[in-house]
């Protein structure tokens, strides 16, 4: 059963996810489940019918390119990397992080 605690979390993970997707990608381009692995690595435990809809609309909005690769393990990977209005949409988003983070700060205080 979830409690309010856990719907807190899951609610403010969902709301950083876009900006943790485009972090991954700005180190390396990426195949979903790799992009997974990673987020799952830091705790933000997310499923492929999350993660998605998050890549294509960020490909819609031009802040994501992909590329096919063959694969010596199965079917061809899609891989993932961040494009020029990605990298200046990220920079917005850590400064916009950044002053959340202040703000947080200040009010705990």
């Amino acid at each position: 059963m979830e409690t309010n605690a856990d719907n807190v979390r899951s609610q403010m993970r969902k709301g950083v996810l876009e900006y943790c997707i485009l972090c991954i990608l700005a180190k390396r381009e990426a195949y979903a489940s790799a992009i997974i692995e990673e987020l799952k690595s830091a705790n933000l435990i997310v499923v492929e019918g999350t993660l998605y809809p998050l890549l294509i609309r960020q490909k819609n909005q031009g802040l994501l390119t992909y590329r096919w690769e063959e694969s010596t393990q199965g079917p061809p990977r899609k891989y993932y990397c961040i494009t020029d209005k990605g990298r200046s949409q990220l920079s917005e988003m850590d400064n916009a992080w950044q002053e959340m983070v202040r703000a947080i700060d200040t009010l705990k205080q």
